[in-house]
């Protein structure tokens, strides 16, 4: 049987890496559509903050119709919007106003990353596993896998063929979701509520550990966000590089470090405690900052954002982890409302 979610979870740990795809690809042509289309940088870089916005208002929505669809066909919708957008991306620009057609495109790809943040970690979560920590650790480490990904593959793409080639790598990045929709159809997919025993929303909202987690998930996601928005930028004034070496020393270090934290935890959680390893993140995580900022030396001030980055990546598995230990009762609606909570800590941060 657990051999069997394993498939489950191969799938889960894919969905991730299809919403860094939707979150980090079309950042990297910001640039590329202002020269394109003509559009002022102002209303292009207004594009982050919608996708953000689209994506709180499915985390909230998600609450009335996941449970009553299913998690099977959830995800395959979360799948097929975010190919959609992708692929909608190449077309709409160019029959339409442009800067209209790109806002709709990422309307579509943001419902479908959001749906896929309210449902990976309670699938993930309901799978058969000895050790539910280590699974939800590994698989969040794969946002920030896909993450680096996304950077990396998409700036050899560029070098190689040409930035304005861009519509062909949106093409291939839409196949991403779309064959991990079609994989989803076959895996075997639990849900949290099977025993029918879940909180209502009121009974979770009057909960105090309830509101403990969301606002350290709130405090997570403003700690990630606002230093990995702002790695690209420490490393170009600060190192004197070009903007393509500014993304891979800053991000792409920043998600790296991430991401090796929580396959660290994945590794050895049965020998760590999640509370003290928290704990001890978040301390590093407040010296961080502190070292980034106020650090006269480039160098320190940008070892100090990969610091960050080591330091923030057990704060959204971690929660998830303990929320699911301490409200056992929580289900889907206590996720929807931490993936919530958690893009308000995003969005938070600076865009």
């Amino acid at each position: 049987m657990k051999n069997q979610y394993n498939k489950t979870m191969t799938a889960c740990f894919t969905g991730y890496i299809v919403q860094a795809i939707v979150n980090k690809f079309v950042p990297l042509l910001f640039l590329t559509f202002q020269r394109s289309y003509d559009i002022p940088l102002s209303q292009i870089t207004a594009l982050v903050t919608f996708n953000f916005g689209v994506q709180l208002l499915v985390d909230l929505l998600s609450i009335g119709f996941v449970d009553k669809i299913g998690y099977r066909a959830s995800m395959v919708i979360a799948h097929i919007m975010s190919a959609a957008g992708l692929l909608l991306l190449t077309v709409l620009p160019e029959v339409m106003p442009p800067f209209a057609g790109i806002l709709i495109s990422v309307m579509v790809y943001a419902i479908g990353g959001g749906l896929l943040e309210v449902l990976v970690s309670p699938v993930v979560e309901s799978c058969p596993s000895d050790n539910k920590e280590k699974a939800m650790s590994m698989l969040h480490s794969f946002y920030c896998w896909g993450h680096v990904g996304v950077i990396l593959i998409s700036t050899l793409f560029f070098a190689l063929a040409g930035v304005h080639n861009w519509r062909i790598l949106s093409f291939i990045w839409a196949l991403v979701p779309l064959l991990n929709a079609v994989y989803f159809c076959l895996v075997p997919v639990r849900s949290l509520n099977e025993g029918g025993d879940s909180m209502s929303v009121k009974e979770l909202l009057s909960g105090k550990l309830f509101w403990i987690f969301a606002i350290t998930m709130v405090c997570a996601g403003a700690s990630e966000q606002a230093m990995s928005q702002w790695a690209s930028a420490f490393a170009e004034t600060g190192l004197k590089v070009s903007k393509t070496i500014g993304d891979l020393a800053g991000p792409c270090m920043f998600a790296i470090l991430m991401g090796t934290s929580r396959a660290f935890y994945a590794k050895f959680s049965e020998k760590i405690n999640l509370m003290a390893f928290m704990t001890a993140s978040s301390l590093l995580c407040v010296a961080s900052y502190l070292l980034a900022s106020l650090s006269p030396i480039p160098l320190v001030s940008l070892a100090g954002c990969g610091l960050c980055g080591l330091s923030v990546g057990i704060m959204w598995p971690g929660t998830f982890s303990l929320a699911a230990e301490k409200c056992p009762r929580g289900g889907t609606a206590m996720f929807a409302f931490f993936a919530l909570a958690g893009d308000l800590g995003c969005s938070s941060g600076p865009t």
